[in-house]
């Protein structure tokens, strides 16, 4: 009876977890399914806790009352702007879990092959499950537990380093130690011929050794990849998190940890997939820590940055019969996006044509500025895409840069040895006039020079971006 509703709760719970997925593709659907999701997690939890192997009643309950008592405070707590490092946080702790999860099985692998057949009689929950293995489907199984425990690896010390370079406490520049790539070639060599070692002996020390190799991996190839390419490691390492759970789904033999991690596995590497197309970027080029980049020096960047005042821009707007902006991740560092809303609001109401430009990896968080647009209250048919609006900035009058560097660089066009070179971005620098909306004359997170500020139709609106729109909105009733 157990095993029938343990399993019919997870086919729901699969379902809801597919509806959840699939709903976040469109913003007006999106908070029903995140709802699907809520509801397909409590129901897998639930039948989990009564299912087979059920015990340890009031440790598993203060546990999920623990977890469930710091998740809300972070939910409640962090920022949108920090809301990529927590991501990358929360991919680590699923790589810990799944190397904690998988050498545990080890040790109960272990434990019960060393058992006589009527000890093995007494056994419940997965120890009863290893019990009925013959050989070949150990051997299947030590293969099982040694991926999991390798793509957890990585996925742990890769989100470690993606945090600590999101949140500034480790440089967003590549930097790989002496031997570059051929380190990681020795590890995953290393890793392989543990594997061989594993499959045959079922010793611990090829998976220790192992375990350690995928810890260097997922450090030193994270650390390889430079600021610019942020966005795609985040969804990369939400890829890794994803098969890291569907291995030790096999390994646990839970049918609902292979489903859900097969979804987040597979959903996690298509994105990465077309967000290395968005960048015109190489996916394998990514994933191994920046093979390629920029074969020469950069060109230099002649010119000066020309400042504009809050009264220069509002009769630029006022004069402007149609107008595009550009959000990026300094407006959400400054939480500026209801004044940017407002600003659109009185311009409509004018009668003036306002749309968003969004690049596809604006921001550090694959559709972060759309989350912000909606909180904001844009309406969403003004949002659109890059492929969308790219063409209409030839006859656009006035286009408003807030807090965005790369995804609106003309580098990526006009410098073949610039770090985005060959990138799709927006071309603004076609519009009439171009604002920008920084804080300063520095290069950003990525580190790269932008020719776009030193264009004669470009005037740099220096300050904070919150701050500088209230003084806009001053002037523009």
């Amino acid at each position: 009876m157990e095993y029938g509703f343990t399993t019919a709760a997870y086919v729901v719970a699969a379902v809801l977890f597919i509806l959840s997925l699939g709903g976040l593709s469109g913003q007006e659907s999106a908070k029903r399914a995140v709802w699907y999701g809520i509801a397909g997690m409590a129901l897998a939890v639930f039948a989990t806790l009564v299912g087979p192997g059920s015990g340890l009643w009031l440790l598993s309950l203060l546990l999920i009352a623990g977890g469930g008592t710091i998740g809300y405070q972070l939910a409640t707590r962090v920022q949108m702007t920090q809301m990529p490092e927590l991501v990358a946080a929360m991919h680590s702790l699923v790589g810990l879990a799944a190397v904690f999860v998988g050498l545990i099985a080890h040790v109960e692998l272990g434990r019960v092959l060393a058992m006589d057949a009527e000890q093995k009689q007494a056994l419940e929950g997965f120890a009863k499950l290893l019990a009925k293995k013959d050989g070949t489907e150990v051997s299947i199984l030590r293969v099982e537990l040694f991926l999991g425990i390798f793509i957890g690896a990585v996925t742990f010390t890769g989100s470690v380093v993606a945090y600590g370079k999101l949140a500034g406490k480790l440089t967003s520049a590549a930097t790989k130690l002496p031997g570059g790539h051929m380190l990681n070639a020795g590890a995953a060599g290393l890793s392989f011929v543990t594997l061989i070692w594993y499959f045959n002996t079922g010793g611990f020390l090829p998976l220790a050794l192992m375990t350690l190799a995928a810890l260097f991996i997922g450090y030193h190839l994270i650390m390889g990849i430079g600021g610019a390419d942020m966005p795609v490691v985040v969804s990369m390492l939400n890829s890794y998190s994803g098969w890291a759970a569907a291995a030790i789904g096999f390994s646990l033999g839970n049918d609902l940890l292979i489903v859900v991690g097969a979804l987040v596995g597979s959903s996690g590497a298509i994105l990465s997939y077309i967000m290395c197309k968005a960048m015109n970027r190489s996916f394998v080029s990514v994933i191994l820590g920046g093979f390629g980049g920029s074969t020469g020096p950069a060109m230099e960047v002649e010119g000066e940055q020309v400042a504009i005042d809050a009264d220069g821009v509002a009769t630029a707007l006022e004069e402007a019969d149609s107008v595009i902006i550009i959000p990026g991740y300094g407006m959400a560092v400054a939480q500026a996006q209801q004044n940017v809303a407002e600003l659109t609001r009185r311009l409509r109401a004018k009668g003036k044509e306002v749309r968003f430009a969004i690049h596809p990896v604006a921001g550090r968080l694959p559709g972060h500025m759309n989350v912000l647009l909606a909180e904001a209250k844009v309406p969403y048919d003004i949002v659109m895409e890059m492929d969308e609006i790219n063409e209409d900035f030839p006859s656009t009058d006035v286009a408003i840069v807030i807090g965005s560097n790369d995804i609106v660089n003309p580098a990526a066009q006009e410098d073949p040895n610039s770090p985005i070179a060959g990138m799709p971005v927006l071309e603004c620098w076609k519009a009439k006039q171009v604002f920008v909306s920084k804080r300063g004359q520095g290069t950003g997170y990525s580190g790269i020079e932008n020719p776009l500020f030193f264009k004669d139709n470009t005037r740099m609106f220096y300050g904070d971006a919150k701050a500088s729109l209230d003084q806009l909105l001053t002037m523009i009733q």
